[in-house]
């Protein structure tokens, strides 16, 4: 009886591992069935610059589709020339200015999806780097699997009152970008992943290279 338990404890333990290999492997490819990562993924990290402060950040969405088949719709701008102070660390109190659009999206089949996002321009990258690491510091301790772009951006799943979303977390010198997505209501996470991450990866790129300062020298 002994030997009979033990036998049945092994197969127990590797059809748990067998499961657990199959569920880290779904979630590597994207959890979307075929195996096909989206634009966010694909996603290339650059190298740092300097960027500046813009009060019509909308404006940088405009000119391209926000993914195939997608429309942009009203914008509104979220930008305030106030300089703000962060926590820092070790006593140093780092500035930075934050500017922000909310969109409305208009999807293939008519529907309307939500775009947001929020950059913020600090004085100094290393700040800039500080709340970056932070952010994915809190995320990762929360549970929420913050899932790696590159070695300085990564995303995450997130909901907005059941609409299923992603968020896109960016840091590139003195940069901190986030950009959120949302689907209508009634879809599903697994439906509409791959659009998510399309419409991310487009608005990291424009905001990214629409602040970006290429009068100044480079960190």
């Amino acid at each position: 009886m002994k030997g009979s338990g033990s036998a049945a404890l092994r197969r127990a333990r590797s059809a748990a591992l067998i499961g657990l290999a199959v569920v880290v492997s779904a979630g590597c490819s994207g959890g979307d069935g075929g195996g096909t990562k989206g634009e966010a993924a694909e996603l290339p990290a650059r190298p740092p610059g300097p960027h500046s402060w813009t009060g019509r950040p909308c404006d940088l969405l405009t000119g391209a589709p926000p993914a195939a088949g997608f429309t942009l719709g009203s914008t509104t701008d979220s930008a305030s020339p106030e300089v703000r102070v962060d926590i820092g660390e070790d006593g140093v109190r780092p500035l930075y200015r934050r500017t922000g659009c909310l969109a409305d999206l208009k999807g293939p089949d008519g529907a309307f999806w939500k775009l947001s996002a929020t950059a913020s321009v600090y004085e100094d990258p290393e700040p800039a780097r500080h709340a970056y690491r932070v952010k994915e510091d809190l995320d990762r301790a929360h549970g929420r699997g913050p899932q790696k772009v590159h070695d300085t951006a990564y995303a995450l799943a997130a909901d907005d009152r059941g609409r299923p979303g992603r968020t896109l977390l960016l840091w590139n010198g003195d940069l901190v970008l986030t950009v959120s997505a949302y689907a209508p209501h009634g879809s599903t996470e697994r439906e509409v992943r791959k659009d998510l991450e399309q419409i991310l990866g487009n608005a990291a790129r424009r905001i990214e290279g629409g602040l970006r300062d290429h009068d100044a020298p480079a960190p």
